[in-house]
Protein backbone atom coordinates (compact mmCIF):
# COMPACT_ATOMS: atom_id res chain seq x y z
CA UNK A 1 0.00 0.00 0.00
CA UNK A 2 1.49 3.34 -1.02
CA UNK A 3 2.11 6.20 1.38
CA UNK A 4 -0.84 8.37 0.43
CA UNK A 5 -3.52 5.80 -0.31
CA UNK A 6 -4.60 5.87 3.33
CA UNK A 7 -5.35 9.59 3.31
CA UNK A 8 -7.16 9.82 -0.02
CA UNK A 9 -10.40 10.75 1.72
CA UNK A 10 -9.18 12.72 4.74
CA UNK A 11 -9.17 16.17 3.16
CA UNK A 12 -12.83 15.84 2.25
CA UNK A 13 -13.67 15.51 5.94
CA UNK A 14 -11.45 17.77 8.04
CA UNK A 15 -7.84 18.89 8.36
CA UNK A 16 -7.55 17.86 12.01
CA UNK A 17 -7.41 14.06 11.67
CA UNK A 18 -4.18 13.55 13.62
CA UNK A 19 -5.78 13.71 17.05
CA UNK A 20 -5.34 10.08 18.10
CA UNK A 21 -2.84 10.04 20.95
CA UNK A 22 -2.07 6.32 20.97
CA UNK A 23 0.98 4.92 19.23
CA UNK A 24 0.03 3.57 15.79
CA UNK A 25 0.27 -0.21 15.46
CA UNK A 26 1.85 -0.22 12.01
CA UNK A 27 4.57 1.58 10.08
CA UNK A 28 4.40 5.37 9.56
CA UNK A 29 3.86 5.00 5.82
CA UNK A 30 0.59 3.21 6.60
CA UNK A 31 -0.52 5.58 9.35
CA UNK A 32 -3.20 8.10 8.22
CA UNK A 33 -2.46 10.37 11.19
CA UNK A 34 1.23 10.51 10.25
CA UNK A 35 0.36 11.31 6.63
CA UNK A 36 -2.12 14.01 7.57
CA UNK A 37 0.23 15.64 10.08
CA UNK A 38 3.20 15.82 7.71
CA UNK A 39 0.92 17.27 5.01
CA UNK A 40 -0.20 19.99 7.41
CA UNK A 41 3.35 20.68 8.62
CA UNK A 42 4.62 20.92 5.05
CA UNK A 43 1.82 23.27 4.00
CA UNK A 44 2.19 25.49 7.05
CA UNK A 45 5.96 25.66 6.56
CA UNK A 46 5.42 26.88 2.99
CA UNK A 47 3.26 29.67 4.46
CA UNK A 48 5.86 30.63 7.09
CA UNK A 49 7.63 33.18 4.87
CA UNK A 50 4.34 34.89 4.07
CA UNK A 51 3.47 33.14 0.84
CA UNK A 52 3.15 29.66 -0.55
CA UNK A 53 3.85 28.94 -4.22
CA UNK A 54 4.23 26.07 -6.65
CA UNK A 55 7.89 25.57 -5.73
CA UNK A 56 7.00 24.52 -2.20
CA UNK A 57 4.21 22.20 -3.30
CA UNK A 58 6.46 20.66 -5.95
CA UNK A 59 9.11 20.02 -3.29
CA UNK A 60 6.47 18.64 -0.96
CA UNK A 61 5.31 16.27 -3.69
CA UNK A 62 8.88 15.07 -4.27
CA UNK A 63 9.18 13.90 -0.68
CA UNK A 64 5.55 13.08 0.11
CA UNK A 65 4.21 12.14 -3.30
CA UNK A 66 0.60 11.09 -3.73
CA UNK A 67 -0.84 8.29 -5.80
CA UNK A 68 -2.81 9.60 -8.82
CA UNK A 69 -6.15 8.73 -7.22
CA UNK A 70 -5.19 10.49 -3.97
CA UNK A 71 -3.53 13.57 -5.46
CA UNK A 72 -6.66 15.74 -5.60
CA UNK A 73 -7.53 15.17 -1.94
CA UNK A 74 -3.92 15.61 -0.85
CA UNK A 75 -3.75 18.93 -2.70
CA UNK A 76 -7.01 19.99 -1.06
CA UNK A 77 -5.70 19.06 2.37
CA UNK A 78 -2.42 20.88 1.65
CA UNK A 79 -4.25 24.04 0.58
CA UNK A 80 -6.56 23.99 3.59
CA UNK A 81 -3.70 23.54 6.04
CA UNK A 82 -1.57 26.13 4.25
CA UNK A 83 -4.00 29.00 4.70
CA UNK A 84 -2.17 29.90 7.92
CA UNK A 85 0.77 28.76 10.00
CA UNK A 86 -1.51 28.72 13.04
CA UNK A 87 -1.76 25.31 14.64
CA UNK A 88 1.49 23.80 13.38
CA UNK A 89 2.61 23.24 16.98
CA UNK A 90 -0.27 20.86 17.65
CA UNK A 91 0.64 18.71 14.66
CA UNK A 92 4.30 18.63 15.70
CA UNK A 93 3.34 17.68 19.26
CA UNK A 94 1.09 14.89 18.05
CA UNK A 95 3.79 13.41 15.86
CA UNK A 96 6.28 13.71 18.72
CA UNK A 97 3.89 11.86 21.00
CA UNK A 98 2.99 9.16 18.51
CA UNK A 99 6.60 8.50 17.49
CA UNK A 100 8.38 9.31 20.73
CA UNK A 101 9.99 5.85 20.69
CA UNK A 102 11.26 6.38 17.13
CA UNK A 103 13.17 9.70 17.20
CA UNK A 104 14.90 8.96 13.90
CA UNK A 105 11.54 9.00 12.13
CA UNK A 106 10.92 12.48 13.51
CA UNK A 107 14.32 13.54 12.20
CA UNK A 108 13.36 12.11 8.80
CA UNK A 109 10.25 14.30 8.79
CA UNK A 110 12.40 17.31 9.71
CA UNK A 111 14.69 16.43 6.77
CA UNK A 112 11.68 16.53 4.45
CA UNK A 113 10.63 19.92 5.83
CA UNK A 114 14.10 21.35 5.22
CA UNK A 115 13.82 20.12 1.63
CA UNK A 116 10.51 21.98 1.22
CA UNK A 117 11.86 25.17 2.79
CA UNK A 118 14.82 25.23 0.38
CA UNK A 119 12.61 24.70 -2.70
CA UNK A 120 12.62 28.35 -3.77
CA UNK A 121 16.40 28.63 -3.51
CA UNK A 122 16.63 30.15 -0.03
CA UNK A 123 15.38 29.48 3.47
CA UNK A 124 14.00 32.60 5.13
CA UNK A 125 14.45 33.55 8.77
CA UNK A 126 10.75 32.83 9.35
CA UNK A 127 11.13 29.36 7.88
CA UNK A 128 14.21 28.71 10.01
CA UNK A 129 12.28 29.80 13.09
CA UNK A 130 9.47 27.41 12.11
CA UNK A 131 11.91 24.53 11.57
CA UNK A 132 13.66 25.20 14.87
CA UNK A 133 10.33 25.21 16.71
CA UNK A 134 9.31 21.93 15.07
CA UNK A 135 12.69 20.44 15.99
CA UNK A 136 12.23 21.48 19.63
CA UNK A 137 8.71 20.05 19.72
CA UNK A 138 10.03 16.82 18.20
CA UNK A 139 12.62 16.67 20.97
CA UNK A 140 15.55 16.92 18.54
CA UNK A 141 18.72 17.93 20.38
CA UNK A 142 20.28 21.29 19.49
CA UNK A 143 23.42 19.65 18.11
CA UNK A 144 21.41 17.36 15.84
CA UNK A 145 19.31 20.29 14.62
CA UNK A 146 22.39 22.36 13.74
CA UNK A 147 23.81 19.35 11.94
CA UNK A 148 20.66 19.06 9.80
CA UNK A 149 20.72 22.81 9.19
CA UNK A 150 24.34 22.70 8.04
CA UNK A 151 23.59 19.72 5.79
CA UNK A 152 20.82 21.57 3.97
CA UNK A 153 22.11 25.14 4.01
CA UNK A 154 25.74 24.46 3.15
CA UNK A 155 28.77 24.93 5.31
CA UNK A 156 30.85 27.75 6.60
CA UNK A 157 34.51 27.21 7.46
CA UNK A 158 34.04 24.82 10.37
CA UNK A 159 30.59 23.50 9.55
CA UNK A 160 31.67 20.30 7.73
CA UNK A 161 32.39 18.97 11.21
CA UNK A 162 28.81 19.77 12.18
CA UNK A 163 27.49 17.88 9.15
CA UNK A 164 29.27 14.65 10.11
CA UNK A 165 28.92 15.17 13.87
CA UNK A 166 32.62 15.46 14.73
CA UNK A 167 34.62 17.92 16.78
CA UNK A 168 37.13 20.09 14.84
CA UNK A 169 39.83 18.90 17.22
CA UNK A 170 39.11 15.21 16.59
CA UNK A 171 41.80 12.94 15.16
CA UNK A 172 41.60 11.69 11.60
CA UNK A 173 40.45 8.31 12.90
CA UNK A 174 37.71 9.92 15.02
CA UNK A 175 36.58 12.01 12.05
CA UNK A 176 36.47 8.87 9.90
CA UNK A 177 34.37 7.05 12.49
CA UNK A 178 31.96 9.99 12.75
CA UNK A 179 31.65 10.10 8.95
CA UNK A 180 30.87 6.38 8.76
CA UNK A 181 28.35 6.67 11.59
CA UNK A 182 26.60 9.61 9.89
CA UNK A 183 26.50 7.72 6.57
CA UNK A 184 25.04 4.66 8.28
CA UNK A 185 22.25 6.72 9.83
CA UNK A 186 21.44 8.37 6.49
CA UNK A 187 21.62 5.22 4.37
CA UNK A 188 18.49 4.76 2.22
CA UNK A 189 18.08 1.17 3.43
CA UNK A 190 17.90 2.44 7.00
CA UNK A 191 15.19 4.91 5.94
CA UNK A 192 13.08 2.12 4.45
CA UNK A 193 13.74 -0.08 7.48
CA UNK A 194 12.22 2.64 9.68
CA UNK A 195 8.98 2.14 7.76
CA UNK A 196 9.06 5.42 5.86
CA UNK A 197 7.81 5.52 2.27
CA UNK A 198 10.12 5.30 -0.73
CA UNK A 199 9.63 9.00 -1.41
CA UNK A 200 12.08 9.72 1.42
CA UNK A 201 14.90 8.06 -0.53
CA UNK A 202 15.76 11.19 -2.52
CA UNK A 203 16.25 13.12 0.70
CA UNK A 204 18.37 10.29 2.12
CA UNK A 205 20.56 10.27 -0.99
CA UNK A 206 20.99 14.06 -0.82
CA UNK A 207 21.94 13.85 2.84
CA UNK A 208 24.49 11.12 2.13
CA UNK A 209 26.01 13.29 -0.61
CA UNK A 210 26.27 16.24 1.80
CA UNK A 211 27.93 14.02 4.42
CA UNK A 212 30.46 12.73 1.89
CA UNK A 213 31.16 16.26 0.65
CA UNK A 214 31.72 17.45 4.23
CA UNK A 215 34.12 14.58 4.94
CA UNK A 216 36.02 15.25 1.71
CA UNK A 217 36.29 18.94 2.61
CA UNK A 218 37.64 18.12 6.08
CA UNK A 219 40.26 15.70 4.81
CA UNK A 220 41.32 18.00 1.95
CA UNK A 221 41.74 20.84 4.43
CA UNK A 222 43.79 18.63 6.72
CA UNK A 223 46.02 17.45 3.89
CA UNK A 224 46.59 21.02 2.76
CA UNK A 225 47.44 22.07 6.31
CA UNK A 226 49.85 19.15 6.72
CA UNK A 227 51.61 19.99 3.46
CA UNK A 228 52.40 23.57 4.49
CA UNK A 229 56.10 23.83 5.09
CA UNK A 230 56.72 20.21 4.06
Amino acid sequence: MTFWRNIAGLAARRVDDAACAECPPGLPGADPAFSTAVTALGAKLAKADGHSDHHEFAAFSEVFSATPEAERNVRQLYELAGQTTHGFESYAKRLAKRYRRCPQILEDVLEGLFHIAAADGAISDHELEYLQQVAKLFGVAAGRYHRLKATHLGSHVDDPYTVIGADPGASDDEVRKAWRRALSEAHPDRVLARGLPAEFLDVAHAKSSAINAAYDAIMASRRAWASVGA
